[in-house]
């Protein structure tokens, strides 16, 4: 599931960033519930606390992305670094090579 976020373009950032803002959302719907409606309190809490607890899951999905991110950033850059080791190889082949014989570089 993460990989499939991360292919569709969601980074650990959007997720923390959703993260601090069901922080935000939680107390503004218990603020606006304990104001305005007639249900008191407890309807109150059961709003803040509904949408506060989102906020773990957000910030564990970012975490996971962050992991995601890290580890395709690590194997690209070892991908980058292979091909570069095969270039080197392969020109110090060819330089190591002795030319034919009555033929000079």
């Amino acid at each position: 599931m993460i990989e499939m976020l991360h292919k569709r373009g969601i980074r650990s950032g959007t997720m923390y960033t959703l993260g601090l803002a069901s922080i935000g959302i939680s107390f503004a719907t218990w603020l606006l519930s304990k104001r305005f409606e007639a249900a008191g309190i407890d309807r109150a809490d059961r709003w803040g606390l509904f949408i506060g607890e989102w906020t773990p899951t957000f910030f564990a999905m970012g975490i996971a992305l962050r992991i995601e991110e890290t580890h395709r950033t690590m194997a690209e850059k070892e991908e980058y670094l292979e091909g570069r080791r095969r270039e080197w190889e392969h020109e110090g082949v060819r330089q190591t090579t002795p030319s034919p014989a009555g033929t000079r570089r």
